[in-house]
């Protein structure tokens, strides 16, 4: 007997007596299994996401009919912070920065990331589990506590943190500077900096998984986008959060213990303070070196997964394989050196910016490549238009539309005039909102069969999808309009502006379709739930796919296969190979004697 058949039958008897303890708690909620551990990061991010969402519906409100009373102000606000029905001024900056943070952190980097990572880096790799379940376990674990601590700072009695998600000091350093900085922005920074442990527990697991546990026959050129996406994103964290966590360590030290490694010689109210020799533009640096990675953790992954369903509904092969992985390696790479793009306002050094500049047009070739290659993948295929696939398409299409504005915010001179209007909103919107929003919903229609055993409506994810769709371009199209014309975000109202009077019916419109939009997410989250019950029942593979997941029961087991691990014999993406019966070949079929192998 093998090593291997050794350790298989340990791994089966194992399983064998995991089956018979499982109580609810073990299997639901301290679960180290890795399907369910996705699951609970889908829901915990669905829930914060739908918390997001509300948010940004509330302040669009505010900016459309500012000074107007709702009711619905004082019935979720409370009197203290809209009397009457009147939103308060500084609860609609925190009202922005606990969305900013919430949608950025808690949705598209664990909700994303922490959902499809979990669910398909074993499953497609043929492993039984991820390297280390109880590390898994802790990871979400340490995510929801965040979660929880994020909402907690909500219903604080001061406010809470209100200084912008990029939480710049002084504003943040001292809690006397706003209302929302006392101890809503404490918890803001323990909740993140539990967050980053999260996340690097997390990403430490992946990468491990990738690279030892591969099944026979899965070289790193026979894995499917996805991985290789999750893989290089997973390598991101590691390398820009710990720079996070030290921005946020040095700020709580800040706040609460006299130091002042980002403040000098400030005056508040005519009292002189006694800090000095800190550096506020130190801060920067060390937020944005995990702050512009932090793009492309949340994208790559969606990225990932919309070439898996293109080529899949597209029933081709993915076009330029190799040079997707070489782009997502590039990506990784270059926008690790980027981060100083975003402060070319902030006084340092102009030969500097010049330097930022060139390195982030640079991100344009391999972007460029991704997109190139999703339409060439498209371009006369056999289009299966499922909404997976309506998403992983509107993914390309709002990824080129807000990746254009990037070329102008990455040149300084132009970004000068531009920055920190809507401009600026608009294009990382587009770019990376809705482009991972789209990733993150097509991942879960097309996944959903394998996560629940059971279909999603699929009339249902039509409509979700146009009204979704037209309604994103509806919200950010016209900001560009709006930040050319000069409009500054974060003000709660432009009305001591004569200069803007104009453009307060173009808000009016971004608000109806903010308002539309955001309603019709309950049809989703509708669909989502009921189908979990009453969806009608899955086949084994009901998209007709190439990959390991597929092969899996769909019954929740550990260690995903009865019996022995699938072993692979061709890549990912054998679909209309010449001289096969079918449109699909999956990766466990061997190749045949005259069948050659395909240039990827």
């Amino acid at each position: 007997m093998s090593a291997h058949d050794h350790a298989h039958e340990h791994d089966h008897g194992h399983e064998h007596e995991h089956h018979h303890k499982d109580t609810f708690i073990t299997k639901y909620i301290f679960s180290i299994d890795h399907k369910m551990i996705a699951k609970q990061y889908l829901i915990t991010g669905l829930i914060m996401g739908i918390i997001g969402v509300a948010m940004s519906l509330l302040f669009r409100m505010q900016l459309a009919w500012p000074e107007e009373s709702f009711k619905i102000f004082n019935v979720l606000l409370g009197d203290k912070f809209a009397p009457e029905g009147v939103m308060r001024n500084d609860i609609y900056l925190a009202l922005v920065t606990i969305h900013g943070t919430i949608m950025v952190f808690f949705v598209l980097t664990a909700g994303l990331s922490g959902t499809f990572s979990n669910l398909l880096i074993p499953l497609q790799l043929g492993a039984r589990d991820m390297a280390s379940g109880f590390m898994n376990m802790i990871s979400y674990w340490l995510f929801f506590l965040s979660s929880v601590i994020m909402v907690i700072s909500l219903f604080v009695e001061s406010g809470p943190a209100s200084a912008g998600w990029t939480i710049y000091p002084p504003l943040s350093a001292l809690p006397q500077a706003i209302p929302g900085s006392g101890a809503g922005m404490t918890l803001w920074l323990v909740s993140m900096a539990i967050f980053i442990a999260s996340s690097l527990m997390g990403s430490l697991n992946y990468v491990v998984t990738v690279i030892n546990l591969r099944t026979k026959g899965m070289s790193m050129t026979r894995m499917p986008l996805t991985i290789w996406a999750f893989f290089i994103t997973a390598i991101i964290g590691i390398v820009s959060f710990p720079v996070l966590l030290s921005a946020a360590l040095l700020l709580i030290f800040d706040r609460s213990f006299g130091t002042s490694f980002f403040l000098s010689d400030i005056f508040i109210s005519g009292e002189v303070l006694h800090y000095q020799g800190g550096s506020p533009v130190l801060f920067e640096h060390l937020f944005w070196f995990l702050g512009h990675p932090e793009v492309y953790i949340v994208l790559l992954p969606a990225l990932g997964i919309t070439s898996e369903i293109i080529a899949t509904n597209a029933r081709k092969p993915i076009f330029g394989y190799r040079a997707m992985i070489a782009s997502i390696i590039a990506i990784a790479f270059l926008s690790t050196i980027v981060w100083g793009h975003h402060m070319f306002v902030s006084g340092m050094n102009p030969f500097l910016g010049s330097v930022f500049t060139f390195t982030t047009l640079l991100i344009a070739i391999p972007s460029a490549v991704k997109a190139f290659n999703y339409i060439t993948t498209l371009w006369k295929g056999n289009l299966q238009l499922n909404p997976a696939m309506l998403f992983s398409i509107g993914l390309v299409s709002t990824f080129i539309t807000g990746g254009l504005t990037g070329i102008i915010l990455g040149d300084s001179t132009l970004d000068i005039n531009v920055h920190d209007t809507y401009f600026v909103v608009a294009h990382f919107h587009l770019v990376m909102g809705i482009s991972a929003l789209y990733g993150m919903f097509a991942g879960i229609y097309h996944w959903y069969p394998r996560m629940f055993g059971r279909m999603l409506n699929k009339n249902l994810g039509y409509v979700h999808f146009w009204v979704t769709a037209v309604c994103a371009y509806g919200v950010f199209f016209p900001m560009h309009f709006i930040g050319m014309a000069g409009l500054p975000r974060r003000y709660y109202t432009n009305t001591a502006f004569p200069l803007f009077d104009d453009l307060q019916n173009v808000n009016v419109v971004i608000t109806m379709f903010a308002l539309i939009g955001g309603a019709f997410q309950l049809v989703f989250i509708w669909n989502f739930f009921h189908s979990m019950f009453y969806g009608k029942k899955a086949e084994m593979n009901p998209w007709r796919s190439n990959t390991l997941e597929w092969t899996a029961p769909v019954e929740h087991m550990h260690g995903n296969w009865p019996g022995a691990l699938p072993e692979v014999h061709r890549w990912p993406y054998d679909y209309s190979k010449p001289g096969h019966d079918e449109d699909f070949v999956p990766q466990t079929v061997p190749m045949g004697p005259d069948e050659e192998q395909l240039h990827h």
